[in-house]
């Protein structure tokens, strides 16, 4: 299925319930016996419209791009009331879960965030996925997050997964996460104490479940949330 020939849902509620239905066809694909390299394709097509446009090439469109166009700075940093997340947070937590997973589980380099020298840039002294973060943490992160370093580091994030993807072997699909490169996670600070759950679930993924969480059905999960959020902004 060529990306170009996706139609163009003219809602935000219609490009929602295609991404679902794309994510169930995806996690049908990346979950058969002997994922082939369709699902592949499935996957590089799901994660380019749940990310920035600019991190994909693709011509066609963004549900993220979409669903943040107009907001203003206040908008991501806001908290609502009765909610847990600010939208800025949102992004920050997506793109450290890919971020980590990808290139420290996947790829078993090194972390983006580190690499491209984002942190500094970003001005904020968090380093992991922020699942640890009470709520004092979250208003402060919001509040302190410089929101361009923070876009950019989402879009290079995008872009290495994309390529990744790009150059994957479907036969590496099924392959077990590391019990060395985990301990690489919790070793660079990416994922904190309490946040054993989440340690506990990519480390017995394969690399087809990453792929699912946290590159893509996370992704639409929190964006989901994102819009949730942008129903209670006072605009």
């Amino acid at each position: 299925m060529a990306e170009d020939v996706i139609d163009f849902p003219p809602t935000l509620k219609g490009q929602a319930n295609l991404l679902k239905t794309q994510q169930t066809e995806l996690d049908r694909a990346l979950r058969a016996p002997a994922p082939s390299g369709e699902a592949l394709e499935l996957c590089s097509q799901q994660h380019a419209h749940l990310h920035p446009a600019e991190a994909s090439g693709h011509t066609a469109w963004s549900f993220e791009d979409n669903l943040l166009s107009g907001l203003q700075e206040r908008h991501l940093r806001m908290v609502p009331t009765g909610e847990e997340h600010s939208i800025a947070w949102l992004l920050w937590h997506m793109t450290r879960c890919e971020d980590i997973t990808m290139n420290l589980l996947v790829v078993r380099g090194k972390q983006g965030l580190v690499t491209g020298g984002h942190l500094g840039r970003m001005k904020i002294a968090w380093r992991d996925t922020g699942n640890t973060m009470t709520p004092d943490d979250i208003v402060n992160f919001s509040e302190a997050v410089d929101l361009d370093a923070l876009r950019a580091y989402r879009v290079a994030v995008a872009r290495q997964t994309n390529a990744l993807i790009h150059q994957m072997d479907s036969r590496e699909l099924n392959r077990k996460v590391r019990a060395e490169d985990m301990r690489r996670v919790w070793d660079e600070g990416a994922l904190l104490p309490g946040a054993e759950s989440i340690g506990s679930y990519w480390g017995n993924r394969t690399i087809a479940g990453l792929l699912l969480m946290p590159a893509t059905r996370h992704q639409l999960q929190h964006l989901m949330e994102a819009l949730a959020l942008i129903r209670k902004l006072d605009k």
